[in-house]
């Protein structure tokens, strides 16, 4: 039996200049009294375009560091309660959506009453429009970014407008992207070709691609947009690449290639978007015997393992010709803790380590090592 799983999200909007009409009309779709997740870099968009529009807002929440820190969590509840927000306006890329995700569940813990949310993404992942977010503990000795879904933290409002990512700084914006050809990949896992998620899946990859392998090398987009080498509607066709991209998120679980980047991010500090662009080619190599012939919906040629080197090697090519890392060693990562990596993969997902096929434990090690 075939089953699509739905989300409470009441409406997504589109467009070129719609973000500061919609801000003005969130009321209509639940968001009152809302406090504001951003982060300092976003201020003058925050100034600008959102907060003159937004009405009966309670303030404004900035200390939101990468990868959602158990404390700076606990520091936006207390920030809802003592403001008495009653809804969240989430400015920002993954992590802030991590953020507001996970305040709005620990207040249901709280109170008994979740705290709806209104996206604005500035990334181009898709976590907008799911309900799976990560908290980073910090207690123990090591850090550990612990994976939830909770149907009812899905943003009830998602907004996309081109404005909210010409200005995001180039390598998160392009790493991004890579992360959301991420969650239409190893969504494949557990659904067939002929899903909703497939379908959708290889139009957004595609849009993707076919945007990305045109982007110029080292400009900032800003600075490519007045050259005449990107356009607005560029931006745009992005935006909708990754909500196709991430369009089933309560109907997939995803893969090995996530569950890395939750270690090499949440306890190593490795940039979130970044680690696909490390591990998702590589991955999809070694996962091929896994997915058969279900990648063939991203790849020109058929044949199980001739579609996922052909896919492997796209994004691989994309990701280098955007000057963006593919590597471990490109970061501050001492070599000798791969083997701790690895630990940590087969004690907490073991399922998506079991993708290698025979001889797991043995193959996670070589893949780790290959990343380096």
């Amino acid at each position: 039996m075939n089953q699509y799983n739905c989300l409470p999200q009441d409406g997504v909007f589109w467009g070129e200049h719609i973000l500061q009409s919609t801000v003005a009309r969130l009321g209509d779709y639940g968001i009152h009294r809302a406090i504001t997740f951003t982060v300092e870099p976003l201020a003058k968009l925050h100034d600008t375009y959102v907060q003159p529009n937004v009405k009966l807002g309670v303030g404004t929440f900035t200390d939101l560091p990468a990868h959602a820190p158990d404390v700076a969590v606990q520091m936006g509840l207390d920030a809802c309660t003592n403001a008495g927000a009653e809804s969240i306006i989430a400015l920002g890329g993954g992590s802030v959506l991590d953020a507001a995700k996970a305040v709005s569940h620990l207040h249901h813990e709280r109170t008994g009453r979740f705290l709806p949310i209104a996206a604005l993404p500035t990334t181009l992942s898709g976590s907008e429009f799911s309900h799976y977010f990560g908290i980073t503990e910090t207690d123990g000795a090591q850090k550990f970014k612990r994976s939830y879904a909770v149907r009812e933290t899905v943003p009830k409002v998602v907004v996309i407008d081109p404005v909210l990512v010409l200005d995001t700084p180039r390598a998160l914006l392009l790493s991004s992207a890579i992360k959301g050809v991420d969650h239409a990949v190893e969504g494949m896992r557990k659904v067939t070709r002929e899903h909703p998620h497939a379908v959708m899946a290889a139009s957004g990859v595609a849009r993707f691609l076919r945007i990305l392998e045109k982007w110029p090398r080292a400009m900032q987009t800003r600075e490519a947009i007045d050259e005449g080498l990107v356009t607005a509607n560029d931006l745009l066709q992005l935006q909708l690449a990754a909500w196709q991209c991430y369009f089933s998120p309560a109907s997939v679980i995803y893969g090995l290639s996530h569950r890395i980047g939750h270690i090499l991010g949440g306890t190593y500090g490795l940039p979130h978007s970044a680690t696909s662009c490390i591990t998702l080619g590589p991955v999809i190599r070694a996962c091929a015997d896994f997915y058969g012939d279900k990648l063939e919906v991203f790849a020109a040629r058929a044949g199980d393992k001739r579609a996922a080197n052909d896919l492997a090697d796209r994004i691989t090519g994309v990701v280098k010709s955007l000057g963006l890392p593919y590597r471990v060693s490109a970061f501050d990562l001492d070599r000798a803790k791969l083997p701790e990596v690895a630990t940590l993969l087969k004690k907490n997902y073991p399922n998506e380590v079991a993708d290698l096929g025979t001889n797991a434990t043995a193959k996670l090690d070589a893949l780790l090592e290959s990343l380096w």
